[in-house]
């Protein structure tokens, strides 16, 4: 008579296992896709706004006060910092050429010579890593613009 090897019982308990794992893997996503979608609870309420007294903040970080009722002045804009120079075309021979300027910080956009670039600005020329900024085309000039030096 033939007797089952245990091996055999270890083949069979192994299949039976893993046939298990499959029908409890298909019992689940059946009943996750079968179910509607799910509704999120609300989510509790956030801490609410605090006013902020900048003066206490200040002191706060080792700032000086400032004496009473004198306004704290505003900072001041330069001109040059306004505008970046991001790229220069300039015609050796022609004295015309384009820039390439960011004006505030915006996207850059190329500008020819003579062209306005803000009410009351011009570009007046380019010249090798510069370019010269006027009020008017033939004006003194107002703001000189140069690309940062080159590194390799």
């Amino acid at each position: 008579m033939v007797t089952p090897m245990p091996a055999t019982w270890t083949v069979r308990g192994a299949t039976f296992a893993l046939w298990l794992l499959a029908a409890g893997c298909a019992a689940f996503w059946g009943l996750r896709l079968g179910s509607g979608p799910e509704v999120a609870a609300p989510l509790p309420a956030g801490p609410r706004a605090v006013a902020v007294d900048p003066a206490a903040i200040g002191r706060l970080l080792g700032g000086v006060p400032a004496a009473p009722g004198v306004a704290a002045a505003a900072p001041v804009v330069s001109l040059a910092s306004r505008f970046q120079l991001v790229g220069v075309a300039a015609g050796a021979s022609s004295g015309g050429g384009a820039a390439v300027i960011s004006v505030d910080g915006a996207p850059a956009k190329p500008y020819r010579v003579g062209s306005v670039i803000e009410p009351g600005l011009v570009l007046q020329s380019v010249q090798g890593r510069r370019a010269v900024l006027a009020t008017q085309p033939g004006g003194t000039p107002a703001v000189t613009l140069e690309l940062p030096p080159f590194r390799k």
